[in-house]
């Protein structure tokens, strides 16, 4: 393990950290693709049934869903991250105590 490889993982992690914020604030811009265009096409689908007089609730539900699903997705990355940065932290942990019981005393 290198501080390199900590500082990359620090680095995902604050960028994911911000990305599940914005999420959370209803922002898109941290959205992938295929959840923009479901975001998009529900947005399009309300706006048209407004325009004729009709209940947009199945747009909402489909915009919250989007939301929700893009929510999980950025926390199980997140999770993910910190997985990962513990398990170099651990094996860097475990290369110095095997290398400190082998030397010379």
């Amino acid at each position: 393990m290198s501080n390199a490889d900590l500082r990359r993982l620090d680095r995902e992690i604050r960028a994911t950290t911000k990305k599940l914020e914005a999420v959370r604030r209803g922002e898109l811009w941290p959205l992938n693709g295929r959840e923009r265009r479901a975001m998009l096409r529900a947005a399009a689908g309300g706006a048209y049934r407004t325009a004729k007089g009709r209940s947009t609730g199945r747009a909402e539900t489909q915009m919250e869903s989007t939301a929700s699903a893009a929510e999980m997705r950025l926390t199980a990355e997140l999770n993910a991250l910190h997985g990962e940065r513990q398990r170099l932290i651990t094996e860097a942990a475990r290369a110095k105590a095997a290398k400190k019981s082998s030397g010379w005393w």
